[in-house]
């Protein structure tokens, strides 16, 4: 799976270089419009899960970039958007629970928030 079909992350943006994944997804979720858009373009859904969980956010600005980062130890919401052939797809992972656990991560377009 090519995956260089998806977009680099946005200039200016630091990229983590992780050894393991930064956290646990949770459920993962994807909508049906996201799933038959992906497959289309022979891009694998677990290609942007891996590169979200390895603190690859994508597209994001620079502060996003920066809350994203500081959301890994806070707990807080985790987003990323990468580009697909001109279409944004969101990778979202909800805050954590006051457990410390992240109940679920959404593949999704931003019109299906």
């Amino acid at each position: 799976m090519p995956i260089d079909r998806v977009s680099p992350p946005a200039r200016g943006t630091e990229v983590l270089k992780a050894a393991a994944p930064l956290f646990d997804t949770g459920a993962v979720v994807i909508t049906p419009a996201v799933l038959a858009f992906l497959a289309k373009h022979a891009i694998c859904p677990a290609a942007l899960l891996s590169r979200h969980q390895y603190g690859d956010w994508g597209s994001v600005g620079h502060n996003e970039a920066k809350a994203n980062d500081r959301a890994l130890t806070s707990g807080a919401r985790l987003m990323g958007v990468h580009v697909v052939g001109h279409v944004v797809v969101w990778v979202v992972t909800e805050a954590a629970s006051r457990g410390g656990n992240r109940a679920s991560t959404r593949l999704l377009f931003p019109e299906e928030y």
